[in-house]
């Protein structure tokens, strides 16, 4: 009796052992078998970068319209100076039509103002003897000497008073120029006899050059005559 209930007890104790050290299914081992698939799928499947770039992408670069002709660049190229007069030699050459005790007439008055501007520097949208453009400085002259007030802009400025042939130029005159690609004229200066005319220019400020420079003589484009009683006019 007690050698079969030892036997008893040791075979329950074996069963005991063996379902423990073994799983009920291979289900509850490695999961069931979607759980599987899904295990494997995960792991073959590459990873997807989720991480933005710190690289910003270029987005296209606004340009602003060009400023209105009052500021606009003189130039498109600088033009090279093949001559240049000397102050001195020019206020000598013209201090005769200087005469205190003598009324100031239209040259004389002219002529006053250009003097006070000589070697003025050039300045994008200046309007004063510490700089100043092309259009700044007939604009300035005219209406110092004058009283004329001119329009700001060298392409307004061509649209008033009379128009002048070249070989009908005399002192005084509006001298146009062609130098810009987008508006034209896109220079002006002012005729003082002997082909040459007084300006401001980009590399030299106000200064005076000769109609015949190569520069000049291609891009001239006309010339206007102004008096108290000008208006816009062809």
């Amino acid at each position: 009796m007690n050698q079969l209930f030892k036997k008893i007890i040791l075979g329950i104790i074996s069963f005991m052992l063996i379902s423990a050290c073994s799983p009920s299914s291979s289900a509850q081992r490695y999961g069931s078998k979607k759980e599987v698939a899904a295990q494997q799928k995960k792991k073959t499947t590459p990873k997807k970068n989720t991480k933005t770039s710190s690289k910003k992408t270029s987005e296209p670069r606004i340009v602003e319209e060009s400023l209105p002709d009052s500021t606009e660049e003189e130039f498109d190229e600088a033009p090279p100076q093949e001559s240049i007069i000397d102050r001195k030699e020019f206020i000598a050459n013209y201090k005769n039509y200087i005469n205190p005790d003598v009324p100031l007439g239209f040259r004389e008055e002219i002529l006053l103002q250009v003097i006070k501007y000589l070697e003025t520097p050039y300045k994008y949208g200046g309007n004063t003897e510490k700089g100043i453009d092309c259009s700044g400085f007939t604009l300035q002259v005219f209406e110092k000497s004058t009283g004329i007030k001119l329009p700001r802009s060298a392409r307004e400025q061509f649209t008033v008073g009379e128009k002048v042939e070249r070989e009908d130029l005399s002192f005084g005159d509006l001298v146009f120029f062609n130098t810009r690609r987008r508006s034209n004229p896109g220079h002006v200066g002012i005729y003082i006899g002997d082909d040459q005319f007084i300006h401001s220019s980009t590399s030299l400020g106000v200064t005076i050059s000769s109609l015949q420079e190569a520069y000049y003589k291609k891009r001239y484009v006309g010339a206007r005559r102004v008096d108290e009683g000008s208006e816009g006019q062809e």
